[in-house]
């Protein structure tokens, strides 16, 4: 057994005959009467107390540290004490994501777990507790995706609680906790004639935005982050090296989604909209610090500026161009005076990468190049979101198939009756 057990109600003295005997101590009948000590692995020593008539879960507990200990899986106790709230602090700070990601994160945990959660000890969380505040998610957060994405963070913080042995296991991998489950939704690409009515309704000024996302898949911080240099009318390529990022208050240039550099074929037709554009509202050099507002400064020469010839902010971008630009098209309301344009979640400037993801798969571009094209870390990725866009694979299956079949006789004869 590791360590020791002592018997606060009781000390050994010395008797009148030279021998050991036990007598009550001054403590007897007060307070815990079991403690049980060991020496942990950083040499410091630990104690758990126990009530009277107890001193066989003192030794189970002894004999369970002794196991941890043996086993490599030994858990300070006292580090399980600190509470979700202090701990959420100390990992959030800890993160080594990019800024604006980390923001992201810390706005789910502040807002959406640390007022269900935060005063527990870290090492008293139970499955059942997180069942509960999943219970109450439900109802406070109606987005099943946006749940879910904020499960994965809380469940990432358990992770890392686990690798500073502060807890044991992730109450959240129970086979009870059952994670939120995204709703199933399946992407409606826009029709062309809903692209060009959009486009027809943007300020000259922007109207080529629609041919950088429709016309080479690009983000909508991508757009606004698009280079003169990035584009090789010779070669036939748009090179995706950066995007623009609000981090708290400030535009950056940071790289493209997950850092994934990329390159993306660029049509003549394209080419032209692009020359036609640059020609008219010339490429203007832009000075922003890289990555996070307090980064090395970088200047590129952006093709899409605001009309002060500064970067474009999205916010101001989304409310005064895109959305009039939905209205005139008829694909939301009419502004209405004194109110704002309806909330348009599935027709934002993203709807332009769904459309050229359409369009190629049309075409029978593989899912794999299209992939490459979008700056998906994985095609099985790109398979999930677009693979009910590609009807042209039955009817390519229904031809193959017959043409098989119909060569036998019988098959033959009876499609020809």
């Amino acid at each position: 057994m590791a360590g020791h057990i002592q018997d606060r109600w009781y000390k050994v003295e010395t008797g009148p005959d030279g021998r050991p005997r036990k007598v009550k101590s001054e403590r007897y009948g007060i307070g815990l009467r079991y403690r049980a000590r060991y020496v942990g692995p950083d040499g410091t020593e630990q104690s758990k107390s126990f009530p009277d008539r107890q001193k066989s879960l003192a030794e189970k507990w002894l004999t369970r540290i002794k196991a941890d200990m043996d086993a490599g899986q030994f858990i300070d106790p006292k580090a399980g004490q600190i509470t979700f709230r202090k701990y959420a602090a100390k990992w959030l700070d800890g993160l080594t994501t990019d800024l604006g990601s980390q923001k992201v994160v810390d706005r789910r945990i502040r807002l959406h777990a640390v007022p269900y959660l935060g005063t527990r000890p870290m090492g008293s969380f139970k499955p059942e507790h997180m069942r509960t505040w999943l219970n109450a998610l439900n109802s406070a957060v109606p987005n099943a995706t946006y749940r879910r994405a904020i499960y994965d963070s809380v469940s990432s913080l358990f992770n890392a609680a686990v690798d500073d042995g502060v807890i044991k296991a992730n109450p959240c991998h129970a086979q009870s906790v059952k994670a939120p489950e995204p709703e199933p939704r399946l992407i409606q690409p826009w029709p062309e004639e809903r692209v060009f009515a959009v486009r027809a309704g943007l300020p000259d000024r922007y109207a080529a935005t629609v041919d950088a996302g429709g016309g080479c898949g690009l983000r909508q911080g991508e757009v606004f982050g698009l280079a003169e240099g990035n584009v090789d009318f010779d070669t036939g390529w748009v090179h995706v090296r950066q995007q623009i990022k609000r981090i708290g208050g400030t535009l950056v240039f940071a790289p493209p989604k997950r850092g994934k550099l990329r390159d993306a074929p660029l049509s003549p037709v394209i080419a032209t909209g692009f020359h036609g554009h640059m020609s008219q509202f010339p490429p203007v050099d832009v000075t922003l610090p890289w990555k996070t507002p307090d980064g090395p400064l970088v200047t590129r020469k952006l093709i899409f500026t605001s009309g002060a010839g500064k970067a474009i902010w999205r916010s101001y971008f989304d409310d005064y161009v895109w959305k009039p630009a939905l209205a005139s098209a008829g694909v939301i309301p009419a502004k209405r005076p004194g109110e704002r344009y309806a909330a348009a979640p599935d027709d934002g400037m993203h709807a332009l990468r769904h459309f050229y993801a359409s369009v190629l798969l049309d075409a029978g571009e593989s899912i794999k190049a299209l992939s490459v094209y979008l700056g998906h870390s994985d095609p099985g990725f790109t398979l999930r979101i677009y693979t009910h866009l590609m009807p042209s694979s039955e009817a390519r299956t229904r031809t193959a198939l017959s043409a098989v079949f119909l060569r036998k006789p019988a098959l033959a004869i009876a499609s020809a009756a």
